[in-house]
Parts: structure tokens; C-alpha cells; sequence
């Protein structure tokens, strides 16, 4: 587990992965437009420069950028 403030967790059964920022749920993305978005709302906006930097997203349960059902 990483100190990332913003943890993008496993693909749900349905889609889409939930977001949490610093512990608060953001909502299910289902692309990283979705999660930008999230993240715009969270105060972060030059979120999509962030998606790739383990510092602020930990992508958990699957590889980054990867939103679909396993």
C-alpha cells in the first residue's frame, strides 16, 4: 500500500472502478475521463497529469488506465 492520496481500487463486477480521494468516495469511473473529472471536482484541476505519478494515484487491482470487468 502506497501513501497516494487518490487510490483508484479494483474493477467492479459491472465496471468501472471506484475512486477515493484522501479516504472520501468520488464515485465509479468508468474511463479516466470519468476519473479526471473526479478529481477535477476534488480541487485537483490538472488532475490528468497526476494519473501516472504513484505519489498521487494507486492503481489497485488491475493495471492503470484499465476500467473494464475481470
Amino acid at each position: 500500500m502506497s501513501d497516494a492520496p487518490i487510490v483508484v481500487h479494483r474493477a467492479s463486477g459491472t465496471g468501472g472502478r471506484r475512486v477515493t480521494v484522501r479516504g472520501q468516495i468520488m464515485g465509479l469511473a468508468h474511463s479516466d475521463g470519468d476519473l479526471v473529472e473526479f478529481l477535477r471536482r476534488a480541487g485537483l484541476p490538472d488532475a490528468g497529469d497526476l494519473l501516472d505519478d504513484p505519489g498521487w494515484v494507486e492503481w489497485q487491482g488491475g493495471p492503470p488506465h484499465d476500467y473494464a470487468t475481470r
